[in-house]
């Protein structure tokens, strides 16, 4: 017990003393998610809304698919994009793997048959009368798709959130695709599997607060915007 609230008070230490390795690993980390997530949610949303509305053959299944995509190990996504993107690969010419940008491309992967099958799941759950109403109003097809956006937002919002928390605590495909590189390319998960195997205890823990840190303030976020809508 002992041991752990040593662990504990060098792990604030390294937090409060702005760390050169947890600042990085912060930074690669927040900034990964980001930018897979806003790829995710172009992608993802356009096409929950378009599976939840359109009408074509194959709907079923489409659903059955996203869904399937939603528990694909994330090393399985790795090994493909590792694929494309290696030397001997089609995409080798481009020379991304092992850098930031081939994490963003895997984690959009990961993320955006989250951020469909959410978006779809709340596009379904909306009043049915919203799409007839607004056009019987004389809106157009596109109005009447922003009204009903507007309706589900906190639910759209949601599936960006879920995607986000999926990757900001993604360990095979930054392990994969970036190597976890020092002040390049480490992520909290990355630095917190790494460290801890190595006996850095403390720093493993430092980072871990920090990232139970950012997905407590993503919830909270969401709860109190949803509770002022409900006000």
């Amino acid at each position: 017990m002992g041991s752990i609230a040593e662990s504990l008070r060098t792990a604030i230490t390294l937090i409060l003393s702005g760390d050169r390795d947890v600042v990085s690993a912060v930074e690669t980390s927040l900034g990964v998610a980001l930018w897979s997530v806003l790829i995710a949610s172009a992608i993802g949303v356009p096409l929950g809304v378009a599976v939840a509305l359109g009408k074509f053959p194959m709907k079923r299944t489409v659903r059955v698919v996203l869904n399937s995509l939603m528990a694909i190990p994330t090393v399985v996504i790795g090994l493909l994009v590792y694929g494309l993107l290696s030397r001997q690969g089609p995409l080798g010419f481009l020379g991304l793997l092992f850098t930031p940008r081939a994490m963003i491309i895997g984690q959009a992967i990961l993320a955006t048959p989250i951020v469909a099958n959410y978006t779809a799941s709340a596009v379904q759950g909306a009043d049915e009368r919203i799409l007839p109403t607004a056009l019987t109003l004389g809106a157009s097809s596109l109005q009447s798709m922003i009204q009903l956006a507007r309706e589900v937002r906190f639910g759209i919002m949601a599936s960006i959130i879920a995607g986000f928390g999926r990757v900001i605590s993604e360990v095979g495909i930054a392990m994969m695709l970036g190597g976890n590189i020092r002040f390049f390319t480490r992520t909290m998960t990355t630095a917190i599997a790494m460290e801890t195997s190595k006996g850095e205890f403390a720093f493993g823990l430092a980072l871990g607060v920090i990232l139970m840190a950012v997905s407590f303030a993503i919830n909270v976020f969401l709860t109190v915007a949803q509770e002022s809508h409900r006000a």
